[in-house]
């Protein structure tokens, strides 16, 4: 299948034309959208129609497919796969997750133990302005630190708070603690090599409740409160305004993401996949 690809930034996101996300890639095809992923690390796709079986079959391509339980009410009725991210209330009860809120810089799914390797997220519904969603490129960020940032760095390990979602509030069945180096998570290394292009990419999750293993917690939260500081430049951000049928799939191996909040009278229905991941290898 002949498609195009084209760069929305120099440092990260493309648009991928000419595919229908319905029909299954040849291999060729795969191998094509597959290596424009791995280099660009966000790829969108414009005006799909996608059923969640849809969904799910073109995300299977990439690999199996991963759930999460916490949140098992807020899936696609019938495919448990599917998570619905959503702001609408049907009887007084939220359909899905993370509301109308900001969603604060994060990486999905980053406090387990295998991170999913991608994100594939299709617009259903969308607000007439508000709720853009910005990735980062932690590989761009990690070459950017200071030499001194970077040594502060080397071989330590962060906690990913299992506890709290992206906007702040508490995971169904979870407790927190009120000692940010006692919260439950996983623990990975801060600088991971990509398992497919071998490249070192600084791996945060987010910065609620993280904790920096073996530091005491003013000097971790003031560490990672500088690496923060990088993060925010302009220069490693794509800002992605949504489309009525957008398919977003980005690598949450090396990128990271905020949804800016809108108007709550609007309505927002996007439904997600997660594809299981490795767990992270640290850089040598």
């Amino acid at each position: 299948m002949a498609f195009e690809v084209t760069k929305l930034t120099d440092c990260l996101g493309a648009e991928i034309s000419g595919l229908d996300l319905r029909q299954p890639f040849d291999a060729e095809t795969l191998a094509g959208v597959r290596a424009a992923w791995l280099d660009n690390l966000v790829l969108c796709f414009r005006g799909q129609k996608l059923s969640d079986a849809e969904l799910i079959a073109y995300s299977e391509q990439f690999g199996e497919l991963d759930r999460v339980p916490a949140w098992d009410q807020f899936h696609a009725e019938g495919f448990p796969e599917v998570l619905v991210v959503s702001n609408v209330t049907k009887g007084g009860q939220a359909i899905g997750v993370l509301g109308d809120g900001e969603a604060s810089w994060h990486t999905d799914m980053s406090y387990i133990e295998r991170p999913p390797t991608a994100s594939v997220l299709h617009a259903h519904e969308i607000p007439a302005s508000g709720a853009d969603t910005s990735f980062l490129n932690m590989v761009a960020v990690l070459d950017a630190l200071a030499p001194e940032l970077l040594e502060n760095i080397s071989g330590r390990h962060l906690n990913h708070d299992e506890t709290h979602d992206s906007s702040g509030k508490l995971r169904p069945g979870k407790t927190a603690s009120a000692d940010v180096s006692a919260m439950p998570g996983a623990r990975h290394p801060m600088i991971r090599v990509h398992p497919e292009t071998g490249q070192k990419a600084l791996f945060l999750g987010r910065r609620l409740h993280a904790h920096i293993i073996g530091m005491d917690v003013a000097d971790s939260e003031a560490l990672l409160d500088q690496l923060w500081q990088v993060c925010a430049r302009d220069e490693f951000v794509f800002r992605h305004q949504w489309q009525l049928g957008d398919v977003l799939m980005w690598d949450n191996r090396c990128t990271m993401h905020r949804r800016e909040a809108f108007d709550p009278a609007a309505r927002r229905i996007m439904h997600r996949t997660e594809i299981i991941g490795d767990v992270p290898v640290a850089a040598t």
